[in-house]
Order: C-alpha cells, then sequence, then structure tokens
C-alpha cells in the first residue's frame, strides 16, 4: 500500500456526501472570507486534520503502554553492547 504525505499530489475522486446545514454555512463563511479557495479544498483539508488527530491518538494510547523503566533499561543495554564494539580512534 503506498501512503502519501500530505500536500502530495495523488489522483482526486468525487464522491457524493450528506453534510449538515450549518456545516455548509461555516464552510461557505470561510471559503467567502477566502480562507479556502472552495468547499471541496475546506472539507478536504478538515478530513485530513481528522485523520491526522485519530493517527496521533493512536500513536500515543501505544506509548502510554510502554512501561518507562524497562525502555530506559532496554535503551541502556543496546548503548553498553553497541559502545563496546565501536572502534578505538
Amino acid at each position: 500500500m503506498t501512503t502519501l504525505q500530505r500536500g502530495e499530489q495523488m489522483g482526486k475522486t468525487k464522491v457524493a456526501v450528506t453534510i449538515d446545514a450549518m456545516a455548509i454555512i461555516k464552510i461557505d463563511r470561510l471559503v467567502e472570507r477566502r480562507v479556502f479557495a472552495n468547499r471541496s479544498q475546506a472539507i478536504q483539508e478538515a478530513l485530513y486534520e481528522k485523520i491526522e488527530r485519530i493517527e496521533q491518538r493512536r500513536l500515543a494510547e501505544e506509548c502510554a503502554k510502554l512501561d518507562p523503566a524497562e525502555e530506559l533499561q532496554l535503551a541502556e543495554e543496546g548503548m553498553t553492547e553497541e559502545i563496546e564494539r565501536w572502534p578505538e580512534y
């Protein structure tokens, strides 16, 4: 699966979605103020931001499962082994 970073270009697909009227009013106001070029850009940016937040939350949840003391011990073990193998200068 190829993943693209935000801003990278890939073909676009047109989709039909139902959005409540208040959200459209708010989007239109942002477009009128030239925050976004059009509705599509506003909605696309909102989707990207939401997806990024979900991904960051998942990462934070996984990191919270780690035991800091155990991670430190593993890191120090690795450093000790690496230092012993480094050549003298």
